[in-house]
């Protein structure tokens, strides 16, 4: 565990063995979030792939929007044959 103090303007500095350790370079992109009273901060990168791997089950064409579509262009066709 490493202590990280908050600058006088906000700032915050990730230690070089936390850096080290995450493969941080200068510019890698971080995301921010809150969870409770913890700030976490993750690799971008880190957060996309947990996302693509989250809803990988979720095939595409699969969902209920497009379940919803497809019933009503059934309608709109029984209704345009029936006419």
């Amino acid at each position: 565990m490493v202590t990280i103090k908050v600058g006088p303007d906000g700032r915050v500095l990730v230690p070089v063995s936390l850096r080290r350790e995450l493969n941080l370079d200068p510019g890698t992109p971080l995301v921010a979030t809150v969870e409770g009273t913890r700030l976490i901060l993750e690799r971008r990168d880190a957060m996309i792939d947990r996302a693509k791997m989250r809803f990988a089950h979720v095939r595409h064409g699969s969902g209920a929007v497009d379940e919803l579509i497809d019933e009503r262009r059934r309608e709109a066709r029984r209704e345009g044959s029936a006419g």
